[in-house]
């Protein structure tokens, strides 16, 4: 080997162990924050609205376009309500977690689903900011905005079903409080 490959290596290493030692470290910050904390960090969103823009995606009927796209923009709060069921979407995941210590075999396996959805729901928000870039290339994304808000509305809805449904079997003293949130 010669001085640059084997310094390529052991820096690539370092690199490595030091983004490994952050995770770790964000890991443990996340697992320390209080339930109370967690929920107060919620938005609070139009669940009325979310849920039409989603069940109208999740349920197909024989006239399965009810919903016009800027009626979908703006029941979801446009790009801003996005941002923030992502955002919820990360808190979700820890409140699932935290479920663990009251229920941990259902929570183990709600966590993971509740994760496949949050990753279909950053998908679809990827695919609505690329769609909101002004480029003759991202046509098709623009295009199919609204079909991509939908589907993050969607997982969204499952998450946030998944959790209430958690919270209602695991720790039903905790369940109004969440559920008044989101």
């Amino acid at each position: 080997m010669t001085f640059m490959q084997t310094f390529s290596v052991v820096a690539g290493s370092c690199v490595l162990l030091v983004a490994m030692g952050l995770l770790l470290l964000q890991l443990r910050r996340q697992r320390q924050r209080d339930w109370h904390i967690l929920v107060a960090d919620l938005y609070k969103l139009n669940v009325v609205q979310l849920s039409a823009v989603a069940t109208d995606y999740l349920t197909p009927r024989r006239n399965q376009i009810d919903m016009e796209p800027q009626e979908i923009w703006d029941f979801l709060g446009g790009y801003q309500g996005l941002r923030k069921m992502r955002e919820n979407a990360d808190i979700m995941l820890e409140l699932a977690a935290y479920a663990q210590q009251w229920n941990f075999e259902e929570a183990v396996i709600v966590t993971e689903r509740m994760r496949l959805d949050a990753i279909t729901l950053r998908r679809a928000i990827r695919r609505v900011e690329l769609g909101m870039v002004p480029s003759r290339l991202m046509l098709h994304y623009r295009l199919t905005l609204p079909l991509y808000a939908q589907e993050a509305s969607s997982a969204y809805y499952l998450m946030r079903q998944r959790l209430l449904a958690l919270y209602e079997s695991s720790h039903a003293g905790r369940y109004p409080m969440l559920a008044e949130v989101l």
